[in-house]
């Protein structure tokens, strides 16, 4: 078996290295964080200095934690905004662990509430979230192909194709894809 030696991914680096900032900005060890986030120290340290891809329960934790969305954090380790982000430039992230691809449709901006992401699901997939990025983040949810569960503060929706779910996010989420094939959605997230 041959083993990779290019080193960590550039994105998870820039990643690991604000992760690191945000926590040195708030003046907080490793153990402080674990018990704010609920993620043991050795990942937490493991993620600043990129040797994981974090995986996206562990993102959302700390975007929690942060006061950010998964896509304010991921846009502030990517190159320079831009008003336009063609479809071949648009960051894609993968959760391999997960089956679940998530792409940053929109040109990121700080100062903007609203976002698109595109989410792929293989079948099978299941992520559940704690909790929010933000307590009372708007999510509407648009399913372009396949079928997608999705089950917000014990409720349940069943979305196929062309269905669109608007919620307000307080507490755990679950997106589960629903049918044999691989599911395609588009994620659009308010800020309140």
């Amino acid at each position: 078996m041959k083993l990779d030696d290019s080193g960590p991914d550039p994105v998870d680096t820039r990643l690991g290295v604000r992760l690191a900032e945000l926590r040195a900005e708030r003046g907080w060890s490793l153990g402080e964080l674990a018990d704010r986030s609920g993620v043991s120290k050795s990942t937490l340290s493991r993620a600043e200095r990129a040797e994981i891809s974090p995986t996206a329960s562990l993102l959302i934790r700390l975007c929690g934690v942060y006061g950010r969305t998964m896509s304010q954090l991921l846009s502030e380790v990517e190159a320079e905004p831009a008003l336009l982000v063609r479809a071949g430039g648009q960051p894609v992230w993968e959760d391999r662990a997960s089956g679940f691809v998530r792409r940053s449709v929109s040109p990121p901006h700080p100062g903007l509430r609203g976002e698109l992401v595109e989410g792929r699901l293989a079948p099978g997939a299941d992520i559940a979230y704690d909790r929010p990025p933000v307590p009372g983040l708007e999510q509407h949810i648009w399913v372009l192909e396949g079928t997608l569960d999705v089950t917000a503060e014990d409720v349940g929706h069943h979305l196929g194709t062309g269905d669109c779910l608007r919620l307000r996010v307080w507490g755990p989420t679950r997106f589960r894809c629903a049918g044999p094939d691989a599911v395609r959605y588009v994620l659009a997230v308010v800020l309140p």
